[in-house]
């Protein structure tokens, strides 16, 4: 699992001094995550999953599930303004069609 965290935040172009802000977590305890020297509480996998977007099913095992994907995106989805909801409804039509016109 501690693999899947360093890499979900290198993904996210995060530092760890800045994981660890949010986490309420000292830099040294995210590097000895990362590292396999320490392990992670129940209640700081729950938060590593909300900073990455990133399911605990997927940061623990590895590969999520679709309906975990769907989930995390109807969770952060919601939390959006109607603003952003709109603009991400339009690029996700844009994609749609861009898809067909390659298809076909």
């Amino acid at each position: 699992m501690y693999e899947r965290l360093k890499e979900a935040r290198k993904n996210l172009k995060l530092s760890q001094e800045f994981v660890a802000r949010q986490m309420r977590l000292s830099r040294p305890t995210i590097s000895a995550i990362e590292s396999g020297q320490r392990k992670v509480t129940a209640e700081e996998l729950a938060g590593f999953s909300e900073l990455y977007g990133i399911s605990a099913d997927e940061l623990m095992y590895g590969k999520a599930s679709e309906d975990a994907q769907v989930e995390m995106f109807a969770r952060a989805f919601s939390e959006l303004s109607d603003i952003d909801r709109r603009e991400i409804m339009s690029l996700i039509d844009f994609k749609r069609r861009y898809k067909e016109t390659m298809n076909g």
